[in-house]
């Protein structure tokens, strides 16, 4: 069986690697069969634990295969199909690496079956989208990906203390249902956090996502928020704290994407908005609420993507993003603004798109539970929603005003993807049973009823006719190039003063007392012994010392060829040097 053979994330993984051998054609031929093979092997993976293998005293499970595993694992390698499809253009060989990296670390950490090797594809994820959010090679980007490494390198050191901690209290390192009571648990919850955006937590997603390539943001949106609502599904189901943090999660990036300018900044809030809805649906519990919550992941992933597509071809054609720069490109763009009337329509959950069928049995699910505060709270997101991503997005970038650009439709490889993505949005929703049927419980809901459709449909109504009574009173926030303060003010604030502190404070205490002790202590000696060994002969010693320096000499040298100065390019030897290590861990798997 080829359950034997390798895990899911070896493929994409260690199958990346072979990117590099490849250009032109058999490279975009190897680039659409790679992940297509992942989503046959997917569909093919019976339920039950696979790839264990032994180090030391501990066992690392590298194939936990249930339902819920399963659903993830599914979109996941569905939407590295459509995206690499999208990227077919790119020549950036190390970008498609990494991106392909990242997406297969996304697997590993969905099949993941301990918090060891849930931690090692943790990391992975987190250095290889670093990279894909360097590789637009811009100042904003490099700043922006040292940021987002600094976070989940923060994030993952939390992770990893509450793994270390929970092992001292247990004995154990499965990784399973852990909930709410003690310190380890917190630092997990945390560590989980971080990736999910929680309030606070989150400002690395629109300050990241935004600045990478238009091929690189759409691999971004898929997989480290959804990962995150998977191990917290694993791992904190039905933990109470988690729907006040998702509700919280789905209202305020509403305020920030309204007053946005950066359309791919607008969806960026918009997607921490829909992970709100799925955080809270793991913390009701219920089955109905975790139906709902791998449900809308699913749906998610699509019309977000199919979103992001959309701005990127926009991007890709134009070179601007900005709400203010863009407008009437319906007449140079005819078929990328129909999909993206599409995502915009399925995130909104217009009745017969994904976001219809998916986002309700989370809002059913609160109703149900007697949550009216949280209901109303979900039902102001779902109209916020429509408001920002909605209307703003297809209206500013495509009709708004004639920004007088005339440019070419998206090319041909872009529009596929965006066709598939767009076909799957509607199909979910026209029949959700394929849907409903992978989801981890037994789903007895019915979406297409007299009162939902109706409700929904006033909501939308009602929303779309306060934006254009905004629009026409002149209230709404105009577009005006800016930038907004969020919550990452904090720590780029904190890390100039660090560093000011460091050059102006610490380096005079490290000359001044470490300098001038470790003169007295260590230099005077050496200089007394050597004046004493001025009376013996040398000379073998002096040789031996010049040839050392020799040798030094040559191999500084040597790596000096090697250094770029650029940090995308060490990171990548990193993520690399990661890859080899688990090849290390999974050669006894193979054999």
């Amino acid at each position: 069986m080829m359950t034997n053979l390798i895990p899911p994330a070896g493929i994409l993984i260690f199958g990346s690697l072979l990117i590099l051998l490849f250009r032109g054609r058999m490279r975009q031929v190897y680039m659409i069969a790679l992940p297509l093979l992942t989503i046959l092997y997917v569909f093919s993976l019976p339920e039950g634990v696979y790839w264990k293998v032994r180090i030391l005293e501990y066992e690392l499970i590298f194939g936990r295969v249930d339902r819920l595993s399963l659903a993830f694992s599914y979109i996941f390698a569905i939407i590295t199909f459509i995206s690499s499809i999208y990227s077919l253009h790119v020549k950036d060989n190390l970008h498609l690496v990494s991106a392909f990296v990242y997406a297969g670390a996304a697997q590993g950490a969905v099949f993941a079956g301990d918090f060891v090797t849930l931690f090692i594809f943790w990391e992975i994820m987190a250095f290889a989208a670093a990279y894909i959010v360097w590789s637009a090679k811009t100042k904003k980007a490099v700043s922006a990906g040292m940021r987002y490494l600094m976070v989940h390198i923060f994030g993952g050191l939390l992770l990893l203390g509450g793994i270390i901690i929970q092992y001292h209290e247990t004995g154990s390192l499965l990784f399973n249902y852990v909930g709410l009571k003690g310190l380890s648990s917190w630092l997990i919850f945390l560590g989980f956090g971080i990736n999910a955006a929680f309030p606070v937590l989150h400002a690395w997603l629109p300050d990241a996502y935004p600045e990478s390539t238009e091929t690189g943001t759409v691999f971004l949106s898929a997989f480290t928020t959804k990962t995150a609502v998977y191990v917290l599904a694993r791992a904190f189901p039905g933990t109470e704290l988690l729907i006040y943090i998702g509700a919280a999660m789905t209202a305020f990036p509403i305020f920030y994407a309204v007053i946005e300018n950066n359309l791919r900044r607008v969806l960026s809030y918009s997607l921490i908005n829909q992970v709100g809805f799925m955080v809270t649906g793991v913390g009701i519990g219920t089955q109905l609420s975790l139906n709902g919550t791998v449900a809308h992941a699913f749906c998610h992933i699509l019309y977000k993507a199919l979103l992001f597509m959309s701005m990127g071809a926009v991007l890709y054609r134009t070179g601007k993003i900005n709400a203010t720069d863009l407008g009437g490109l319906y007449k140079s763009m005819p078929l990328t603004t129909i999909f993206c009337i599409v995502g915009a329509a399925s995130i909104s959950g217009v009745p017969f798109t994904s976001g219809f069928v998916s986002k309700s049995m989370i809002v059913s699910a609160a109703g149900e539970g007697g949550m009216l505060a949280i209901w109303i709270a979900l039902l102001f997101a779902s109209a916020g929603v429509f408001h920002h991503s909605g209307i703003k997005i297809p209206f500013f970038a495509f009709f708004s005003h004639d920004s007088g650009i005339r440019t070419q439709e998206a090319p041909k490889h872009m529009l596929v993807a965006m066709g598939i993505a767009a076909f799957l949005c509607i199909g979910i929703g026209v029949l959700p049973g394929p849907l409903y049927s992978i989801l981890p419980y037994p789903v007895e809901y019915e979406p297409y009823t007299a009162a939902h459709v109706i409700d929904q449909t006033q909501l939308l109504a009602f929303s779309a006719l306060a934006f254009t009574l905004l629009m026409l009173s002149g209230i709404y926030p105009p577009e005006i190039r800016s930038v907004n303060l969020d919550a990452d003010w904090f720590y780029r604030k904190g890390s100039a003063l660090f560093m000011r502190f460091a050059n102006n404070v610490l380096a005079k205490v490290e000359y001044n007392i470490i300098g001038q002790a470790y003169e007295f202590m260590v230099i005077k000696p050496i200089l007394k012994i050597a004046g004493f060994l001025k009376l013996i002969d040398t000379s073998g010693v002096d040789k031996t010392y010049n040839n050392m320096a020799t040798g030094s000499i040559r191999l500084s040298d040597a790596v000096r060829v090697i250094q770029t100065g650029r940090a995308n390019d060490y990171a990548f030897v990193m993520v690399i040097g990661i890859i080899l290590l688990i090849l290390i861990v999974l050669i006894p798997i193979v054999i």
